[in-house]
């Protein structure tokens, strides 16, 4: 049973980026959206810091959101897909 929800979890995610085509950061189409349960905070004064793409290896990598402790004076700002002349491109979260 195991093998086959990994085979399942395989194909879906060879369906949902098999039409992106990469070119140097950019692909041509968006992923779609993750949705995933975030986990309970570990305390009263964490951020939660959404997930994140990486370009490596000639395409982007999902990486999932995690709690971190606020820089002080500063904001989170999250991720976001930018499209342009040549595709999409991911812009990443940085602290403000």
């Amino acid at each position: 049973m195991k093998k086959y929800l990994i085979l399942i979890a395989l194909m879906g995610g060879m369906f949902l980026f098999g039409g992106c085509v990469v070119s140097g950061g950019y692909i041509t189409t968006r992923p779609a959206d993750i949705t995933y349960v975030r986990p309970a905070a570990p305390g009263p004064d964490f951020v939660w810091i959404e997930g994140d793409w990486y370009w490596t290896g000639g395409g982007y990598v999902w990486h999932e959101g995690h709690w971190a402790r606020p820089r002080r004076g500063r904001a989170w700002v999250p991720g976001a897909w930018e499209s342009a002349n040549r595709g999409w491109r991911w812009r990443r979260g940085y602290w403000r």
